[in-house]
């Protein structure tokens, strides 16, 4: 299968990273019992715009959700939305469901939520530029090579 930028990115960063190809799933246990880990352990990248021109990756755990106020909190400001699919992708290069800080046109800041960090041993599986294309990676060392900034960000899903 061809390369993504996402893929040619993960090579070049030097992380320990294992990509997995198993095309479109229909729900978050597919997507873990494809790539071998807990729900827990996908990762989505969501893109949040803080101003005009202003984006950032969230990086959510696969049970959690964004909780808009604390990261409001944590970012110091008021007002955040989500960009329309179209935006999305002229920011960042990537499609909807595709979307991942490795590859993007432009390398916005990243926040991690806290339950992302803390195990030294521990996994994770995040997108990789294309439907179906993911990458598991250690999750310490992708946050510390990201310079993501580790926040307490999100809920559990209900």
């Amino acid at each position: 299968m061809s390369e993504t930028p996402a893929t040619t990115a993960l090579e070049a960063s030097g992380l320990d990273h294992e990509i997995t190809r198993h095309g479109r799933v229909g729900s978050l246990a597919q997507a873990a019992a494809a790539r071998g880990v807990e729900p827990r352990d996908i990762v989505k990248t969501l893109v949040v715009r803080r101003g005009e021109g202003d984006f950032l990756f969230v990086l959510v755990p696969g049970d959690r959700e964004i909780s808009w106020p604390k990261l409001r909190a944590v970012l110091g400001v008021n007002r955040l939305s989500m960009p329309d699919a179209e935006v999305a992708r002229e920011v960042t290069g990537y499609e909807r469901g595709t979307i991942t800080p490795f590859g993007s046109t432009t390398a916005w800041t990243v926040i991690a939520d806290a339950s992302l960090s803390g195990d030294p041993t521990r996994r994770i599986s995040i997108g990789a530029g294309a439907h179906g294309v993911a990458a598991t990676v250690p999750a310490e060392a992708t946050l510390a090579h990201l310079d993501a900034q580790v926040a307490d960000v999100t809920e559990l899903q209900e």
